[in-house]
């Protein structure tokens, strides 16, 4: 098939360190702390290690569509009727990923510095401006990530070099306190963030150029540095005790930030890190469910059903507390966005294998 994609790898790469670099940097962390302590780096290691042959996969299952969009292809497979109900099963699954996204940034503003605005106003603005963003086109999503994403990237290594002076890497020591079950046990939190590399199998159609075995590797390195970098930062400076308490370990970083005798209190730059990186992170799910249900040109629909859907959707997370949401996060979305990722991967190769044993055995019956 030939390719007729508007966006280039380097797009796409930069797509997956926003979208896919703010839950491995931010929302894994709590739950990483606390399951694995100081080792939390091996589980990370470990989990990109065990993702590398899993890569093959998505090679796999992409060279196959062969620039065929997801829907396309699920219909040629399954019928008119089975790829509707995949189709609007996996539509409705990432819009719950995408809600606990806005729901974990929309505590952390109301925690930090909007603590007397209601939940329910905030939900309203950022689902209605996430929803326009993904409704305009993968082009202006792909360019303003790419604006967004270079402000950040300074600001990330401006918070890492600045806190150096206050940084103990004898904290990370001892090496393997608690054998390597823990560890283990603890590598499905960042593998749960890798494994999301899924999604660009729902976007392969827009690329200029297949998505080959290097390309994914090149993201799965950025994306374990992005990792490292705040669960390493977050021992050094607090160690493993008081970092596995925090709400917020990436947030709580920018606390430490100090130049000179006189500049400090700069935290407020980690409010534009944030929000712009889930505003790109749910704008481009949201992107990707109405391009995989077929409404790219239908904004009716899209404001009709998407909009309210997905409001709905996020006001129950809101009302939890705390503690709730951080068992849920670490329970269902966690643990559930691994495995969801990895069946869904399982599927679309069986899919695929088993279809073309299928066309081979029809193919010899006709002649």
């Amino acid at each position: 098939m030939k390719k007729t994609g508007t966006i280039s790898i380097l797009h796409i790469i930069f797509l997956a360190m926003t979208v896919i670099g703010l839950k491995n940097h931010v929302t894994i962390l709590p739950p990483l702390l606390e399951e694995v302590g100081r080792d939390g780096w091996a589980s990370v290691l470990f989990a990109a290690g065990s993702t590398l042959p899993w890569l093959l996969l998505l090679v796999y299952v992409g060279k196959k569509m062969n620039g065929m969009p997801i829907k396309d292809w699920l219909q040629d497979k399954l019928g008119k009727a089975g790829a509707g109900f995949i189709r609007y099963a996996i539509a409705i699954y990432l819009l719950i990923v995408a809600s606990f996204t806005i729901d974990e940034t929309l505590q952390w503003v109301n925690a930090t510095f909007l603590p007397e605005t209601p939940y329910i106003f905030m939900l309203l603005i950022y689902v209605t401006l996430c929803v326009f963003f993904a409704t305009t086109s993968l082009s202006v999503i792909v360019m303003a990530n790419v604006l967004v994403l270079a402000v950040v990237v300074v600001l990330g290594f401006f918070v890492a070099f600045t806190n150096i002076k206050v940084k103990n890497y004898e904290l990370l020591q001892p090496f393997f306190e608690h054998g390597f079950r823990p560890i283990v046990e603890g590598a499905i939190y960042p593998a749960s963030g890798f494994f999301e590399l899924t999604l660009l199998l729902l976007i392969q159609h827009k690329c200029k150029t297949p998505l080959r075995y290097k390309h994914f590797v090149i993201i799965l390195v950025i994306l374990t540095i992005l990792t490292l970098g705040p669960l390493i930062g977050a021992i050094t400076e607090f160690g493993p005790v008081e970092a596995a308490k925090q709400r917020y370990p990436a947030y709580e970083e920018w606390g430490l930030v100090r130049i000179g005798r006189f500049i400090e209190h700069v935290d407020f730059l980690s409010i534009y890190q944030w929000l712009t990186g889930a505003f790109i992170r749910v704008g481009f799910i949201i992107y990707i469910v109405i391009d995989l249900l077929g409404w790219e040109n239908n904004k009716k629909q899209v404001w009709r059903v998407i909009a309210p859907g997905f409001f709905f959707i996020c006001i129950p997370l809101l009302e939890l507390s705390d503690h709730k949401f951080l068992m849920l996060k670490g329970k269902f979305l966690l643990t559930g966005s691994f495995v969801s990722f990895f069946l869904m991967t399982l599927f679309f190769v069986v899919l695929t294998f088993f279809s073309r044993k299928t066309s081979k055995k029809d193919n010899t019956q006709s002649n």
